[in-house]
């Protein structure tokens, strides 16, 4: 079914990034996530996109980064993952398995299979429960394992996370930052999951620590061969770990490609404009800025056309009124009608 699955998306997304031999884990086609809201009092309701058509595929030992700026999407795409929420429409298939069509019982026997790493360490955890116990769960939950085999492979865990032996037996606010969230990552890694997504796993730790956690999820992956989904606002922290990168706004796919492309060229001018907002220390690092204008549209009452056309320097009135499709150009997926002149260097921004 995977296969079938996999075949048919590559036809259909001829630009998107090569596969790698295995076959895919994790196949998302047209995924969507719609909400119905209220507008107010005797004002009905509006239907909200919060993800709107996204497609993409992930094999084991790979990582794909999500980026974008906050409301597009990335969240909403985590809980679809995670089998939180159920599609509002297409299709979302996790190690053969269609989530959208599968019964509870299937889904049951499927979210071990999927786990996830949290933003907030202290905050995932239960400030009552000792380490080790917290750790324990998940196999208790899904194993047969009897008391002495479940403590000794939570062990055996921490050890490969950088946890020490007594650590089993302490609580969670005697922990640092880094040490709260490699307790995440091993109660996350435990079952050896065959996906792990991580939202913004580095962004409440201090620099020096995220590298240490960064290096921990590398290893990791090469040990165990986990597909990770790497949710992250930091794009030097994208460059350090993804294989392939998806640019998302306003809940849809604006460009999406192998690390390498999307890094040394970005073209869509959503992805210029993130690239380009990041610091850099030497001067011959930093850009000349893509200006954006306005602020980001209502969910509520969305544009028309492309949704960026409202703060894209290079909108016309073709992209006012229609919208781009994610179609292949220079070894990815991009969806602005513009991109041959933005790539040739012949669009002249608005003034």
């Amino acid at each position: 079914m995977a296969n079938q699955l996999t075949q048919t998306w590559h036809q259909s997304h001829p630009g998107a990034p090569a596969p790698t031999g295995e076959a895919p884990i994790l196949i998302a086609r047209e995924l969507s996530r719609h909400y119905q809201v209220s507008r107010g009092f005797l004002r009905g309701h509006a239907t909200v996109k919060a993800l709107n058509s996204v497609s993409f595929e992930l094999a084991a030992h790979r990582t794909l980064a999500v980026v974008g700026e906050s409301g597009c999407g990335k969240s909403t795409l985590a809980r679809q993952l995670t089998m939180v929420e159920t599609p509002s429409a297409g299709s979302l298939n996790i190690a053969g398995v269609e989530v959208a069509t599968a019964d509870k019982t299937t889904l049951r026997g499927l979210r071990p299979r999927v786990q996830m790493v949290f933003q907030n360490p202290y905050a995932s955890l239960n400030p009552r429960k000792k380490v080790g116990t917290q750790l324990e769960e998940p196999l208790l939950l899904n194993t047969s394992l009897d008391a002495k085999a479940r403590e000794a492979k939570v062990r055996d865990m921490m050890r490969r996370v950088g946890l020490r032996p007594e650590h089993y037996h302490r609580y969670p606010h005697m922990f640092s930052g880094g040490q709260r969230q490699r307790i995440a990552v091993a109660r996350a890694m435990i079952l050896n999951p065959a996906v792990l997504v991580a939202d913004e796993p580095t962004s409440a730790l201090d620099v020096s620590i995220q590298a240490q956690i960064l290096n921990l999820f590398m290893d990791l992956q090469e040990e165990f061969g986990t597909a990770y989904v790497f949710v992250s606002h930091n794009l030097a922290v994208v460059e350090h770990v993804a294989d392939d990168v998806m640019v998302m706004y306003f809940g849809s796919t604006v460009e999406y490609g192998a690390n390498a492309a999307v890094f040394d060229n970005p073209l869509h001018p959503y992805t210029r404009a993130l690239m380009q907002a990041t610091p850099a220390i030497r001067h011959e690092d930093r850009q000349t800025r893509v200006k954006l204008t306005g602020e980001l549209p209502s969910p509520i009452n969305p544009p028309g056309g492309c949704s960026f056309h409202t703060r894209c320097p290079y909108a016309q009135a073709r992209c006012k009124a229609e919208v781009p499709l994610l179609r292949p150009f220079a070894g990815r997926q991009i969806a602005c009608h513009r991109v041959e002149e933005i790539s040739a260097g012949t669009a002249s921004p608005n003034t």
